[in-house]
């Protein structure tokens, strides 16, 4: 059987990190098995769904490398949402119901007050003909209920093991809303039998779902997919991310500077065996990944991995990759200053102020003038690639400065910093000429 999974996300908002974990391990599991992964726009609810945001759920994925193999918009497919609830309500699975949400409130608390479970009580199937008419012409709409066989349903899950759902102890779920809308369900049923999905991948938050659903699909005369509910994320602290998700979007990440592998070496490592390092390419992600590997505990999501992924991954980059980049910020330094300064990045746009500590203009930070007139005096005439370590002696020896004394002010003088590349790489990069106006006092 060739796999074929789908992500479909709805186009009401910007796509987070756990919207893309979700997009990530179905491509991952997709293209480590050769199959097919299709994105698919939930675009139902036409009122909150925007063409700006189904244009950046294009973006971001592009960027991330998430390719599809297929996309279909479910605005466009109506259609055969319409002939499935037919024949559901032709077969008596999908009923009609005019309680309204006062009324419904109402029964679960008198439910509740006798002890039993607040689930539908199904009373709109004892509805006779004159009562549904006497509805309607009160102006009540129905909304649509699926009737459950009120049966265990089993599933083997590709990541949480045996599974079973027993749909006795749910309501019957709503899958057409009073204003016609058809609800998630219902169209993504229906989707995953038209195009052919052979494995429904998600979080473990809708668990309870696969039961109701896996009927719907065996309703329709579907084959039933494959499920694999994945453990949720949560935050560094252990708390639940899905109120700050909406500040950790995958087009701010990209606006802050995060590199597209960082984001899925993270996001898809997180929680499994795998250990927590830049993978070679999305694709070499994508041949590793393996459910086996991932773990039961939620995925712990640390800004923190994420910021030391991100510069492993710049770490690691040759200059052919970096030169287009360095060419779009306008500064395009050579082959030989990028490799100088990459060890030291911690997002791409650093190497601005990192290459200007070698062209200037730097403004000296000198705190003993006599240090610095010492340290010129002794300054090699040429500066070869052993030129610190030639001159910070002579330094030691003119000064009887050593260690922290010695070499902290000479970065101050050179770069006007506490931190950054290695001296000795720095130092014949600078050049001379410079090195000499700096220890003099001048910006350059």
């Amino acid at each position: 059987m060739s796999v074929k999974v789908r992500f479909a996300p709805s186009p009401t908002g910007k796509l987070h990190v756990g919207n893309v974990r979700t997009a990530l391990v179905n491509w991952m599991f997709a293209k480590g098995q050769g199959g097919a992964f299709v994105l698919r726009i939930d675009d139902t609810d036409l009122a909150r769904s925007t063409p700006e945001f189904e244009q950046g759920i294009e973006d971001d994925l592009t960027w991330l490398g998430l390719a599809w193999d297929e996309r279909y918009n479910q605005s466009k497919r109506f259609d055969r949402y319409e002939e499935a609830a037919s024949r559901l309500k032709a077969a008596g699975r999908l009923y009609p119901c005019y309680d309204t949400s006062e009324e419904l409130d109402r029964r679960r608390k008198v439910q509740l007050s006798r002890g039993l479970p607040p689930i539908y009580d199904r009373a709109a199937l004892d509805l006779t003909d004159a009562e549904k008419a006497a509805f309607e012409a009160e102006g009540r709409k129905p909304h649509w209920r699926f009737k459950l066989d009120g049966k265990r349903v089993a599933w083997e899950d590709l990541s949480r093991g045996h599974a079973e759902v027993d749909t006795a102890s749910m309501s019957d779920p709503v899958l057409i809303r009073e204003d016609g809308l058809f609800l998630y369900t219902l169209p993504s049923v229906v989707d995953d039998i038209d195009m052919a999905i052979t494995h429904v991948i998600r979080g473990e938050d809708h668990v309870t779902n696969t039961g109701a659903q896996i009927e719907i699909f065996e309703a329709l005369g579907g084959p039933v997919p494959a499920f694999a509910h994945m453990p949720l994320l949560v935050g560094a602290d252990g708390q639940a991310l899905s109120k700050r998700l909406g500040s950790l979007s995958i087009a701010d990440m990209r606006d802050q500077g995060y590199e597209p592998i960082a984001i899925t070496s993270h996001l898809g490592r997180i929680g499994t065996s795998d250990p927590l390092e830049v993978g070679e390419s999305i694709e070499a992600l994508g041949e590793s990944f393996a459910f086996s590997k991932m773990g039961r505990s939620p995925a712990r999501y640390d800004t923190a991995d994420l910021d030391r992924l991100n510069a492993q991954a710049l770490h690691a980059m040759d200059y052919t990759t970096a030169q287009p980049r360095l060419a779009a910020l306008g500064r395009d330094p050579g082959e030989t200053i990028w490799n100088a300064l990459r060890p030291n990045l911690e997002k791409f746009a650093d190497v601005v102020d990192l290459e200007r500590i070698i062209s200037g203009p730097v403004t000296p930070v000198i705190e003993d003038p006599a240090f610095a007139a010492a340290a010129l005096e002794v300054l090699p005439p040429t500066l070869g690639a052993d030129a610190w370590s030639v001159w910070t002696n002579a330094v030691k020896e003119r000064t009887g400065a050593k260690g922290k004394a010695l070499f902290k002010p000479l970065r101050h003088i050179l770069t006007g910093q506490e931190h950054g590349p290695d001296m000795a790489t720095l130092v014949p990069l600078i050049g001379r000429e410079r090195i000499v106006r700096r220890l003099s006092g001048e910006t350059a």
